[in-house]
């Protein structure tokens, strides 16, 4: 094929796929847009998961009449003129792609009436071509409708997912902006129905009571600035809220960053947070935050990727610094216990140094004051805790709280024939996997000492009882057997935006395996029934961890969404490490290990078992 040069409708459908990914891509560049124009109210409304429309109202300041066909050519922006604006940057687009990227794939009307003018314009475009010009009475502001996305690019369009994901994704884009900037109203419409919509008020926390939830945000503390360290570090300033360390996740996805009101995605940072809990938060968990983090505009590029989805900084140490002392004060001065605080006279009499700061309270509304268990006296109860006075004790329970969860693996008294505990699930029994096993004792309540006529096994009891549950479950699923345990108790679960939407895509797959859930209100949901293996965990907690779960999709083995929810319920049910069981619950626990078709790993792929050889006892002990 010779050389040519491509047409501009070609080269202008091609650049778009960097700027324009999935419907999701395409609200984002409009709210941007939105935002730099001065809007104080947007509404986003989809059809279709936006493949069908996507429509953006606001009512900033408006686009000129004589200006409308322009603002549709390549690289046209009212954001800067010379390069060197680029240094002090502070608007959120400023290369002049967005619009033009999305008229080349789509058919494109867009109504504007500048502040300062008393009529209107239109303008529509198919493909990238401009069908119409017209003047029009509007109210002040913008109205960008995109329709038949990716209709003239077939290839693009038919990689998009499934209709439930694609609106996940523009709800996500959605909520995060509204944290970015609390003091805009968005309200976003899918297929008619409301999804989200924040106040407008300014206050951060309504966002992320809108987007998180309300129980969520109560385990939730303010990260305020602090003073910089050094006289000629940059002008940093760290806020927003993080989650006490009793309230994590275990994976990143949940900490979100902004720079000068942009959303970015920056791993360094990312690991500033999670440095701020260390020794707080056991490994592999992390917390859920909002950081805000403004810095000079001339300290940080913002043109370093085609998204603006990263920007790099001129001092990122110190940005560094900043982000994890910032976290780190905050919860630390939340989590510690006032029994081990000192006060003035003690302070004095050990000669310690007071801090020169006060921590500022959490802002909450007033109807829902908060309750910090960690700041009560707590006295250990051996599978809980106990709370000592009675006040307090009152205090916790005005808000709904289901008790800790007890031991779900309970061996049958006295023990069956050859110790077998029943199956749970009426799974029929398999040939021996694994040789006997006699129980010797436990280590550290996680790991079982076992012997067998090959050696010693260390079995992990979590993971073992993982894999045992997992294939009785997925053995009864498939027999279309599975045992449902009904509420005795109607249990309401309030759920944030994006764990509303997951909700919504997994609802069908849910109630297959035993979940039955119905709507309660707005994002609020009655929890009837779950799976009998669930009967005695916290239905609200268990059915937030499989949405969780399905949402990062951690389980790369699974075949099919129920499986890999079936994991999930497997792992909540499954007894943990640091409980500690009976010798004859181990050896019940050995006894179906024995009879799992595939007794060496569990559900997510972690050994359940170690084996050591008499020879290598034997090697290790010199006796060779």
């Amino acid at each position: 094929m010779p050389i040519q040069i491509l047409t501009e409708t070609v080269a202008a459908q091609i650049a778009a796929g960097e700027v324009v990914e999935r419907p999701a891509s395409v609200v984002k560049e409009l709210l941007e847009n939105a935002l730099d124009a001065g809007a104080t109210q947007i509404e986003v409304e989809i059809h279709g998961a936006g493949r069908q429309l996507i429509r953006v109202r606001d009512n900033g300041q408006g686009i000129p009449a004589d200006e409308i066909e322009l603002a549709l050519h390549r690289h046209a922006t009212s954001k800067l003129n010379a390069i060197d604006d680029l240094s002090h940057l502070e608007t959120l687009g400023f290369r002049g792609e967005a619009l033009h990227s999305v008229a080349s794939v789509s058919r494109l009307m867009l109504t504007s009436c500048h502040y300062q003018a008393s009529v209107g314009a239109r303008i529509v475009v198919e493909g990238g071509q401009v069908l119409d010009v017209r003047g029009v009475g509007i109210p002040v502001g913008t109205v960008v409708e995109v329709a038949d996305l990716f209709y003239n690019v077939p290839a693009r369009r038919k990689f998009l997912k499934s209709d439930a994901t694609e609106r996940r994704h523009v709800v996500q884009v959605v909520s995060q902006y509204a944290m970015a900037y609390p003091d805009v109203r968005l309200r976003l419409m899918v297929d008619g129905r409301e999804a989200f919509h924040s106040t407008g008020s300014g206050n951060l926390a309504d966002v992320i009571i809108a987007v998180m939830g309300l129980e969520t945000f109560r385990e939730m503390v303010e990260v305020v600035p602090l003073s910089p360290l050094r006289a000629d570090l940059p002008p940093i300033q760290v806020y927003g809220y993080t989650t006490l360390p009793s309230l994590n996740r275990s994976n990143r996805t949940q900490i979100h960053l902004f720079v000068n009101g942009r959303l970015i995605s920056d791993q360094r940072l990312t690991y500033a947070v999670v440095q701020a809990y260390h020794t707080l938060l056991p490994v592999g968990t992390y917390p859920l935050s909002v950081v805000m983090i403004q810095v000079p505009p001339e300290d940080v590029d913002v043109n370093v990727h085609p998204t603006k989805a990263e920007v790099r900084f001129q001092s990122p140490d110190a940005v560094f610094s900043a982000v994890q002392r910032a976290v780190r004060r905050a919860v630390v001065d939340a989590t510690a216990a006032p029994s081990f605080q000192s006060s003035p006279e003690q302070a004095e009499w050990d000669g310690d140094e007071q801090p020169n700061y006060e921590p500022r309270p959490v802002q909450t509304p007033p109807s829902q004051p908060r309750q910090n268990r960690l700041d009560l006296d707590w006295t250990p109860g051996r599978y809980g805790h106990q709370i000592a006075d009675d006040d307090e004790q009152q205090a916790i329970e005005s808000t709904p709280y289901f008790p800790p969860a007890a031991p779900p693996y309970v061996a049958p008294t006295p023990p069956q024939a050859d110790d077998e505990l029943p199956e749970r699930m009426g799974t029929p029994r398999r040939p021996r996997t694994l040789p006997i096993l006699r129980v010797v004792g436990q280590v550290a309540a996680t790991y079982i000492i076992a012997e067998g006529p090959a050696g010693m096994y260390l079995i992990d009891q979590h993971a073992a009882h993982e894999r045992i549950l997992y294939e009785q479950f997925m053995a009864a699923y498939a027999a279309q057997d599975l045992t449902v345990q009904l509420a005795m108790e109607t249990v309401t679960v309030s759920l944030g935006a994006m764990e509303a939407r997951l909700l919504e895509e997994y609802r069908e797959a849910l109630a297959l395996l035993g979940f039955e859930v119905e709507d309660f209100g707005k994002n609020t949901y009655q929890v009837r029934s779950v799976p009998a293996i669930l009967a005695d965990r916290n239905p609200a907690e268990v059915l937030k961890s499989v949405l969780q779960d399905a949402e990062r999709g951690d389980s790369p083995a699974a075949k099919t969404i129920e499986d890999k929810l079936v994991r999930r319920v497997c792992k909540s049910a499954a007894v943990k490490a640091g409980q500690v069981l009976s010798h004859t619950e181990m050896q019940g626990l050995i006894r179906q290990l024995e009879r799992c078709e595939n007794p060496h790993t569990c559900p997510h792929g972690r050994p359940t078992l170690i084996h050591l050889s008499r020879d290598q006892l034997e090697r290790e002990f010199g006796r060779t």
